[in-house]
């Protein structure tokens, strides 16, 4: 019931930037925080940034600075800004509404040295 569908990853140089989009569908958007996490090679996965129905963002401490979530209400998305990439970022990024236990198919981000 509950999709989303996560994109624009790719291959990028250390110290470059990519932006990350997830469009959710199946749920009363506006109402819902929203979150990315990510899951690198032979890690857990974790939470990196979230975000509420108000605006509120919070962001994990590795991405603290560098990365940014926002949201578009209307268009159903939900975006990941990543700036300032380091080959450590390298991972698939999957969004979530935080009330759902419910997973996209993910974008791979690969950051080059």
């Amino acid at each position: 019931q509950v999709q989303l569908v996560e994109s624009g990853g790719g291959l990028v140089q250390a110290g470059g930037s990519l932006r990350l989009s997830c469009v959710a569908s199946g749920i009363i958007f506006n109402i819902n925080t929203m979150a990315w996490y990510r899951q690198a090679p032979g890690k857990q996965r974790e939470l990196v940034a979230v975000i509420t129905s108000g605006g509120s963002t919070s962001y994990a401490d590795s991405v603290k600075g560098r990365f940014t979530i926002s949201r578009n209400n209307p268009w159903n998305t939900v975006y990941l800004r990543m700036n300032s990439l380091k080959p450590e970022d390298t991972a698939v990024y999957y969004c979530k509404v935080q009330a759902f236990d419910s997973w996209g198919q993910g974008t791979q981000v690969t950051v080059s040295s």
